[in-house]
């Protein structure tokens, strides 16, 4: 697996934006408002993916005298790898979807549907930004350092 690059997240950020401000053009007169209810989740999970993150990387580099007795699965930690890199592409792209709305209802805050849909929308990519940071620093957490030993530097 490759570590995840920012270009790829930013275009997973650009295209759906793009995407959902046209198809908003068309349909948006039929949407409900949009809930709140992805935020918190966002923000816990992004809670949750920083704190694995930091203890993936303490039980790595040995930090934790606990931990040090026990050697580090490394199923675990490619699985939490994935985690990171998967949980990043998918928040990019919501934060993406998100930010669509944001750019189809900013020209009409007076309206106050839209403008609640432009704080809901605002927030919601927000935490989903939040979310791609997260686990992009799940995925760098789960690296293994370099040591002296190794010929072959990446």
């Amino acid at each position: 697996m490759k570590p995840s690059r920012p270009a790829v997240l930013l275009a997973l950020v650009v295209v759906p934006a793009l995407a959902v401000w046209v198809v908003l053009r068309l349909f948006y007169s039929t949407l409900p408002p949009l809930p709140w209810t992805a935020v918190p989740t966002f923000l816990l999970l992004a809670v949750g993916e920083v704190f694995s993150g930091v203890s993936t990387r303490n039980k790595i580099l040995h930090r934790s005298a606990a931990e040090s007795a026990r050697p580090v699965d490394p199923l675990s930690v490619a699985r939490m790898a994935v985690l990171g890199k998967a949980s990043a592409h998918a928040a990019a792209a919501l934060a993406g979807v998100f930010l669509g709305f944001v750019l189809f209802v900013a020209g009409d805050l007076d309206k106050p549907t839209l403008r609640h849909d432009f704080f809901v929308s605002a927030a919601t990519a927000l935490s989903a930004l939040v979310l791609t940071g997260a686990g992009f620093f799940l995925e760098w957490c789960c690296r293994i350092p370099k040591g002296k030993d190794d010929k072959n530097p990446r």
